[in-house]
């Protein structure tokens, strides 16, 4: 893959992983949305998206490249998760713009080059560019933290699922779907999840009014996400100012909260919970 007059020079990328970056599937580490995903790279937010490719160029610099041709990327994606070999080599007319450094951690190098680095400042350009992108501090709890925390129950839901008592998880029928928290929930630093009723949890309570005043007043695309689950359920991903939620439509639903580092909050069937799954689905955004 050829590079760009935005920051590669002349020589190639050695293509290690890539992305995408549309409404309704973007690095959750980017953003609450996809406009605010778009906004850490400094790329307009169109509505048909971009691939984001991640790689080393000839001196082992790390470079992500937005590109315009989703399909392609997507189909790489796509054979890469099926353990088969896809050569990713966008044309070069599809690149939108190369930044520095990568927004996603990467565990892989491309062999026979140096160590990924962010790339050095040409030492006569008078304006240095951008700041080079980097993953987010794993040793610290923030937004960024809180969405990967969701991301990860949503490829794990089994195994969080199991890890729920079912008949404490589940509310009384009582109509007002107030959470209860299973004794064996744990945060996901290893710790207790603690013993204050999430009856009284105040984040949790305004994490989920927020969540329903969406179905009044859509979000920005992407807020919201549906994808596939096994049987006929859909897996909801839904965010906000603070709080990010996953849930099956069939199932119960979980919640991580910015002022609650490392806690899973589990939330409780009732009667309330379904109603407040069917209309984020009505909302979400789904992959075409």
């Amino acid at each position: 893959m050829a590079g760009t007059n935005d920051g590669v020079a002349d020589d190639a990328l050695y293509v290690l992983t890539a992305a995408l970056l549309t409404p309704a599937r973007f690095p959750s580490v980017l953003g609450d949305d996809y406009p605010a995903a778009c906004a850490t790279l400094a790329l307009e937010p169109y509505a048909e998206g971009y691939g984001l490719v991640l790689g080393q160029d000839a001196d082992g610099a790390r470079w992500t490249v937005a590109v315009d041709d989703v399909s392609l990327v997507a189909a790489a994606i796509a054979a890469w998760d099926c353990g088969m070999e896809y050569d990713l080599s966008p044309d070069d007319r599809s690149m939108v713009c190369a930044l520095p450094g990568w927004p996603l951690p990467v565990a892989v190098a491309a062999p026979g080059l140096p160590a990924p680095h962010d790339p050095q400042p040409d030492p006569g350009a008078v304006d240095t560019g951008p700041v080079a992108l980097a993953p987010p501090d794993t040793d610290t709890w923030g937004p960024a933290q809180r969405r990967m925390g969701a991301d990860e129950i949503a490829h794990q839901w089994a195994a969080w699922r199991d890890r729920l008592d079912e008949e404490q998880a589940r509310t009384p029928d009582d109509g007002d779907g107030i959470p209860v928290r299973a004794d064996d929930t744990r945060g996901s630093s290893g710790t207790p999840a603690g013993d204050t009723p999430l009856a009284l949890h105040a984040g949790l309570r305004r994490a989920l009014a927020e969540a329903h005043a969406y179905a009044d007043t859509p979000p920005p695309p992407g807020r919201v996400r549906s994808s596939f689950a096994a049987g006929d359920a859909r897996m909801l991903r839904a965010d906000g100012p603070g709080w990010s939620l996953v849930a099956r439509t069939d199932d119960v639903a979980f919640v991580l909260l910015d002022d609650e580092p490392g806690e899973v909050l589990p939330v409780g069937r009732g009667t309330a919970l379904p109603g407040l799954l069917r209309a984020l689905e009505a909302i979400a955004v789904r992959p075409v």
